[in-house]
């Protein structure tokens, strides 16, 4: 029979082991971006938003969503290598408190080295965690239409501890109710996508 005084340490340390779960359950890992601040939405075409109106790019609704800034800085057909030399001026111009990285998609599509991608995307979140920015990393999905995402989005999260966002994009692209064409969303489609950001951002404490 358990003594009464081992009984409370017994029930002490269980207690004590509920609340540092809990705590690391609740944990935030992004900085509070401001009133006021400033997030970076740097991608390809799908941070344009081919196949809707600027106002219903996924930029510009979490905008509205989140009572932030957000500057839509994608460039249609761009791969990685480009958007690596075009990062670190972006970053300098814009001064974000948050990055959103959205790239990978083009060349997936054009089949280039799984090691050139994340080579490319390691060396832009090297550049952006250099300039003293949090990044949040969008996955992409493989090259078929049912894939899931790239599985190098995963290594480069666990690599860097980022906040990954590695089911939308996919999911998204199963949907032909969500798309304007093949690669691309319409008006719901990018809404949706606004509307998981934004609540990612929430769950992470961004915002």
């Amino acid at each position: 029979m358990i003594s009464r005084a081992r009984w409370c340490s017994v029930r002490a340390v269980f207690i004590l082991f509920v609340l540092l779960l809990l705590q690391s359950c609740g944990e935030q890992k992004l900085s509070h971006v401001p009133v006021g601040g400033m997030i970076l939405a740097f991608g390809d075409s799908l941070t344009v938003g081919v196949g809707v109106a600027q106002q219903n790019s996924y930029p510009s609704i979490l905008a509205e969503l989140s009572g932030r800034q957000v500057i839509g800085a994608g460039v249609s057909g761009e791969e990685t290598a480009e958007g690596l030399v075009r990062l670190s001026g972006v970053i300098e111009e814009t001064r974000p408190d948050l990055i959103i990285l959205l790239e990978g998609g083009n060349d997936i599509l054009r089949n280039r080295s799984v090691d050139e991608i994340r080579q490319n995307l390691a060396a832009m979140i090297d550049l952006i965690q250099h300039a003293g920015v949090e990044v949040v990393l969008i996955g992409v999905p493989g090259k078929n239409l049912f894939s899931d995402t790239a599985f190098l989005y995963h290594e480069l999260a666990d690599q860097y501890s980022l906040v990954l966002e590695d089911e939308l994009v996919a999911d998204l692209l199963r949907e032909r109710r969500y798309k304007s064409d093949a690669i691309h969303f319409n008006e719901k489609g990018y809404r949706l996508m606004a509307q998981s950001i934004y609540e990612l951002l929430v769950d992470n404490g961004a915002l």
